[in-house]
This record gives structure tokens, sequence and C-alpha cells, in this order.
């Protein structure tokens, strides 16, 4: 069987320097507030370039804390608008409306599947605040176009980079494009804990250090809380875990870009859409997402022949029944990539024959299908 992603075979790539990370932290004593988040949160801000990274307990924290924060500050108040791609993970709505805010929805491009910068615009009003962008899939949104239309309104640009680890833009990685980002490091990202974590990054020094009070109980010291916060913390565990994993970061998204490249060449199916890619810093291949309208069809195929294939997400946040004050909107993209869209089998440890069998059902099926 070909796995979709299979996390035992890629942990295992990292030993023995895992096993030892994990057994250094349990004999340390010390599991939170400690020296592996701190060596962590500096490598990682250095890394995508920006002057904080502040570790969280997930990744839905940590774009939550950035608009809890804002709230705090006073930039924002309760009620104010956030425009927010439609098609995105249900996550990325909830941060909005858990800090008390509304999300306006974007329609993507149905060519990235990112937010449609061109259609952003028109949705502004008194009350918006801030954009979110999110690197759906791994590919980076249009930036320049996104930050210029921001910057003419007054607005934050908050990127969600749950799906975009290394991604860079015109030389600037995925994190440090916005005023704040918000990272997942959920077992299967691209930089992936043993289990939930999260991280805020940004250059703004207020914004940092309000995340980290509202993340540890909306304290400012031992024992003194002049903010209502929660609890949400990178624990040493998952600390030292991403400490190990973040030295071949880069190694493995070029794992994943070859792995998409050679798709691309043996994937000769014309009635299926590809992802496009005309930079390729710009997409680090989280998911590897083809589209069909026959698209349940094609998952049952492949799994019959052991291939294991993905969807995400069936169900786009605006037809969820937690969402049904949305329900009535006409978002005819995001519908048509929520209803066609397949997820193949991705991971820096793909080999070419297992590339080869994905690649040949799927050709396989499209044969079958035309008679």
């Amino acid at each position: 069987m070909v796995k979709y992603l299979d996390l035992q075979k890629i942990n295992a790539s990292f030993e023995p320097e895992l096993t030892e990370a994990v057994e250094r932290t349990v004999t340390s004593g010390w599991y939170l507030f400690g020296a592996e988040v701190e060596e962590f949160e500096r490598r990682f801000a250095r890394y995508c370039g920006v002057g904080h990274c502040v570790g969280v307990g997930n990744g839905l924290d940590a774009l939550t804390l950035i608009f809890m924060s804002y709230v705090s500050l006073g930039r924002m108040q309760r009620g104010d608008e956030v425009i927010v791609p439609a098609n995105t993970y249900i996550a990325s709505i909830l941060a909005v409306l858990r800090a008390g805010l509304k999300p306006v929805f974007c329609e993507p491009e149905w060519e990235t599947c990112d937010i449609d910068a061109d259609k952003i615009e028109a949705l502004v009003t008194s009350r918006t605040k801030a954009v979110m962008v999110v690197h759906l899939y791994g590919r980076m949104c249009r930036m320049d176009a996104v930050r210029e239309m921001a910057c003419r309104y007054g607005l934050y640009v908050v990127e969600d980079c749950a799906q975009a680890h290394g991604a860079m833009y015109n030389g600037k990685k995925a994190g440090a494009l916005g005023h704040a980002a918000g990272f997942s490091f959920y077992p299967g990202k691209n930089l992936g804990a043993l289990g939930d974590a999260g991280a805020v990054t940004t250059d703004d020094d207020e914004l940092a250090g309000r995340v980290r009070a509202l993340a540890n109980y909306g304290s400012s010291a031992k024992y003194v809380h002049p903010y209502i916060g929660i609890n949400s913390r990178m624990d040493e565990m998952q600390a030292a875990v991403l400490n190990v994993k973040l030295g071949r970061l880069d190694a493995d998204n070029h794992q994943r870009r070859e792995v998409a490249r050679q798709y691309g060449e043996k994937i000769k199916a014309k009635e299926l859409w590809l992802p496009v890619v005309d930079d390729e810093q710009a997409h680090v291949f989280h998911i590897f997402t083809v589209f069909t309208p026959l698209r349940d069809s094609l998952q049952s195929y492949l799994k019959a022949r052991g291939i294991q294939a993905l969807i995400h997400y069936p169900i786009p946040p605006h037809r969820q029944e937690s969402l049904r004050d949305y329900a009535a909107l006409s978002l005819p993209v995001t519908e048509r990539i929520h209803r066609e869209e397949l997820s193949l089998p991705m991971s820096p440890l793909l080999t070419e024959e297992e590339i080869s069998q994905v690649a040949d059902a799927v050709n396989s099926f499209f044969v079958s299908v035309n008679g």
C-alpha cells in the first residue's frame, strides 16, 4: 500500500537524534518554559527572518492569539471584520470568531486555490481591520498585491502558514510577509511535532509581548494577570522534536518539490487539473492536489489498488453546521474546489517506484473512464 503520509517512516528517518532529544527532555525534569522552547523560538525566528517567535499550544491558538492581542491592544474592537479566504480549513475562520471578530469570506483563484487578491478590495468596509491570507496546500499567495491593497486601507495582514513552512515569496519566507503569522506543527505538517504545537511570528515587539502574555493566562509576571488570557504553551518535548527536524526542513521541502515534479511528468490524464508551479520556491507541497469532477470515483479506484488518497476538504466552511449563519453565501469557486479536490500521497520519502505506482493508477483510471 502507498500511504498518503507515512509518519512512522518519516520519524524513523530522524533517528537516533529524535529519541535522544526526547530522552534528554524527559530526564531534564524541565517540561515548560525551558531551554528547548527558547532555542526553538530563537532558531525559528531566524529561519523565518523575523524578530520574534512565540511558541504556543497549536496552530488554531496561534491565529486566535494574534487577533486576541490586536483586540487587547486596542487596535481592533469586537465586531470588527477580517477578510478570509472562503476555501480554507475551518480553523482559520474559528480563530477570527474566537477573538470576537467577524469573518468576511473572499473567493479564491481557481488556478492557485489561494485568496483572490483582486476580489479583496470590494469586501472592505469601515469595520474591516485585517486580511488573513492562507498559503493553502503549501503555495504562497500573491503577497505583493495583498499587501499593496492592505496598505492603502490601513489593514493588518495576517498569514496562516499552517501548510507553508519554508515556502518563499520574492526572497522572503512565509511568516515574514505580513504583520503577524500563525504556524501549526501538527505531526503531519512539513515541520511536524509529535503532538500539537504552534507558533506566532512577527516583527511587532508589542504584539509579540501581548501574545506571550495572553498565552500564559494573561500574565505579565508570576501571579500577576492584567489581561484575560488562555493556557496555550508549547511544551519542552515538542520543542525538542522541532529542534531536531528544523535543520532538515529545506531539504525535505526540496524533496517534496521533486515528488511534485515527477507527478507532473508521469501523470498524463488531460482531464485532471494538476498544480501550476510558476515559482518553485513559492510552493512546498504540503499537499499535492489534483482536481476532477470524478474525484470520488478516482479516490475509490486508487484505494482498490492500494493507494491512499485523501480529500482536503470535503465541506467548505460556509456549509458547516457550526457556521450556518453563512450558508446563504454564493461561493461557486470555493464550492467547486471542495467538490473536486483530491490529495495524492505526498512525502519527502516517497520512492520513484511509489510515485510511478500512483501516476500509473491515475492514468489507468482515466483510460478506463474514456473507454
